[in-house]
């Protein structure tokens, strides 16, 4: 291989990334059309001037079988043969390829627009539990842990004795002393 020539190794690790991105049944040998797209914009293979997204999606449609929906890494490297030339003109059809495979080594898909965890000053003043007062304090512990029903709910006594009788649990000290 030539000096900075990417092996097609690398290529099928980026491949099988792609692949799975987004299926969770997804096994890493197959590729769809959205996958494909999302590879070549990802690495930078669709430019916007010499190759266009309804570019990539006839060059998949052309190297996958008739009634398949998937493509397999064979059939995307003839894709990647295919769409070489349009991105890199002016170059041989193997230096072509080789520059294509070098925008994919290494890369994965990228995750835009993934939601992340607010982390703000207002959200960690708002739930703190120490600042908790009223009925709202009872609901927790000293340590800040929740606890549960029993700091939702009255929880009703089922002893048998009346609400605030003061001599509870006394009853059986009586009948001894009497016996």
């Amino acid at each position: 291989m030539a000096e900075g020539a990417v092996s097609i190794a690398e290529v099928e690790t980026a491949f099988q990334k792609f692949a799975v991105h987004g299926d969770t049944k997804a096994t890493g040998k197959e590729m769809n059309g959205k996958n494909f797209v999302k590879l070549c914009k990802d690495c930078k293979i669709i430019d916007g001037k010499n190759v266009t997204s309804t570019d990539v999606d006839i060059v998949f449609s052309k190297v996958k079988a008739k009634t398949a929906r998937v493509i397999t890494f064979e059939q995307f490297k003839q894709a990647m043969t295919e769409l070489a030339p349009k991105r890199f003109k002016g170059k041989g059809q193997e230096e072509a390829v080789q520059l294509v495979y070098g925008l994919m080594a290494g890369k994965g898909p990228a995750l835009v627009g993934v939601t992340k965890v607010a982390k703000a000053a207002a959200v960690d003043r708002l739930t703190d539990t120490s600042k908790y007062t009223g009925s709202h304090k009872e609901r927790f512990d000293e340590s800040g842990k929740g606890k549960g029903k029993e700091g939702r709910e009255e929880i009703p006594d089922a002893s048998g004795y009346v609400g605030a009788y003061k001599g509870q649990g006394t009853y059986e000290d009586k009948l001894k002393q009497n016996e």
